[in-house]
């Protein structure tokens, strides 16, 4: 199979139509070999009734509903692991993402071998305010802090090879940092195409301000997880280690003086009445707990079950 499209989708009703007659014309027009996955992401409108009477009229058109709403980095996961193309492509169901960029990302994929392609929308129909400034320093922060250079983390019409996917794990809001999970996955060809972005046709976003600042948290998690997250006793234990030697030292310098100054009966005074006392155990206390943080790190790590982090209520044409 030539191509898996994998849409997740929230309450988008009033788009999917004109998005799946979009889709279909441009697979015939290729001869593409294809299936579409649809995502309800607990839509509480009509989107899941609709993607049912896709299925019933196309066998190539597969729907997952959640019981409830999980989140799209969830909705991408539960669709990687049912996609069997050879190229998966995943978009929005707004139809901001043109499904006319579809065969150009395939060619990238297929011909010019990089294992994932991301969109780049360089010309915005958003508010300028609201989402292009906000996006533009997220943008760099992410490229800065992953040594991924792409110009567009958010866009959500991107292209992988079938191996990409099946060997990353999208969880929480990581949606937006897939690109960087490849890499720390080992797939270090990725490229980015400049994509149509079309203005918003019906309904509003689901997205708000708030989702940068969670950006910039999960990017502070995925750098974090990237350099420590199958080692966390390197830092921890490290910083731990470090913290308690030095109040163990200091520690006994106090000691060691005091006995000094008794030896020598010079004037000396009780040792809880040194500030330094009090630093030095407290750097103890918190080296100790440090380590300890990193030493059950690890046998959390160890000892993890990798349970579902969604509940699917309904699949049809799987």
């Amino acid at each position: 199979m030539n191509l898996s499209i994998l849409i997740p989708l929230l309450n988008e009703e009033e788009s999917l139509q004109e998005l799946y007659s979009w889709i279909i014309k441009v697979m015939q027009s290729n001869n593409y070999s294809y299936e579409i996955i649809f995502v309800d992401d607990g839509s509480t409108d009509n989107s899941w009734n609709i993607i049912e009477s896709f299925s019933n009229e196309n066998p190539n058109v597969k729907g997952i509903r959640f019981m409830k709403n999980f989140g799209k980095s969830q909705a991408l996961h539960a669709g990687f692991a049912k996609a069997k193309g050879d190229v998966i492509i995943t978009m929005d169901a707004d139809l901001q993402d043109s499904p006319d960029e579809i065969p150009g990302l395939y060619e990238m994929i297929t011909a010019e071998k990089f294992d994932l392609v991301s969109g780049w929308k360089k010309k915005r129909y958003d508010s300028v305010v609201a989402k292009n400034l906000p996006s533009k320093l997220f943008n760099w922060a992410a490229r800065k802090t992953s040594g991924v250079e792409l110009n567009d983390f958010n866009c959500g019409l991107k292209a992988y090879k079938n191996t990409v996917v099946k060997n990353i794990e999208v969880s929480g809001e990581m949606h937006r940092y897939i690109p960087v999970l490849a890499k720390n996955a080992g797939f270090n060809k990725i490229g980015e195409k400049v994509v149509i972005h079309q203005a918003r046709k019906y309904g509003e976003t689901k997205f708000g301000m708030e989702r940068f600042i969670n950006g910039f948290l999960d990017l502070i998690t995925i750098w974090f997880l990237s350099r420590f997250g199958k080692r966390p006793m390197h830092l921890f234990g490290a910083m731990g280690s470090l913290m308690f030697i030095i109040g163990f030292l200091l520690a006994g310098y106090i000691g060691i003086s005091k006995l000094y100054h008794m030896y020598n009966g010079m004037k000396y005074s009780l040792i809880t009445s040194n500030p330094w006392f009090f630093i030095a155990l407290t750097s103890m206390i918190l080296g100790t707990q440090l380590f300890l943080a990193g030493f059950l790190g690890e046998i959390i790590l160890r000892t993890k079950s990798n349970e579902a982090r969604y509940k699917v209520a309904r699949e049809v044409n799987f």
